[in-house]
């Protein structure tokens, strides 16, 4: 019993060292500061994708908001330090991305996929439509007749 727990707090101790992070450098120039935050506004986490790196706490974003600092105090402008990053991840790495060929999809997909599945819903609830216009029951006289029909073909008169 006293191993289990020894070998419990260790697992837990352990787990907490391994999963730690890094603590990121502060910025002392509030100007800076200010600049780098709205560069990672900018700015789409690639593990995320849903927030920007100034939301996100991933290590990508962590490296990158390391990356925008390295290039701030190199004396890029941001127009210089976004084209770097598109330039070694790509569009996708901009919230807005420019419109252009390989772009394109970002642009209209979510529009050709809403569009294609109304489409497909008018195609099927007209479908449904036509199915119950077709599966009127048959007047008394339409029975007779396909009863008629059957018994002539040797088939069964019950219906």
């Amino acid at each position: 019993m006293r191993w289990a727990t020894i070998l419990l707090l260790l697992t837990v101790f352990w787990t907490g060292f391994t999963t730690a992070e890094q603590a990121q450098p502060l910025i002392n120039d509030p100007a800076l500061a200010k600049r780098a935050k709205a560069l990672e506004m900018q700015l789409r986490c690639l593990v995320c994708q849903g927030q920007s790196v100034a939301e996100s706490d991933s290590g990508f974003s962590n490296d990158i908001r390391q990356i925008i600092l390295e290039q701030m105090r190199a004396g890029k402008t941001d127009q210089q330090i976004i084209d770097y990053l598109v330039a070694r991840y790509g569009d996708f790495i901009r919230f807005s991305p420019p419109f252009k060929m390989t772009t394109a999809f970002l642009w209209f997909g979510p529009l050709v996929l809403v569009s294609v599945g109304g489409v497909i819903l008018v195609t099927a609830l007209r479908k449904r439509k036509l199915q119950e216009e077709a599966d009127v029951p048959l007047t008394d006289e339409e029975q007779a007749r396909l009863a008629a029909l059957l018994k002539d073909k040797g088939g069964n008169e019950n219906i």
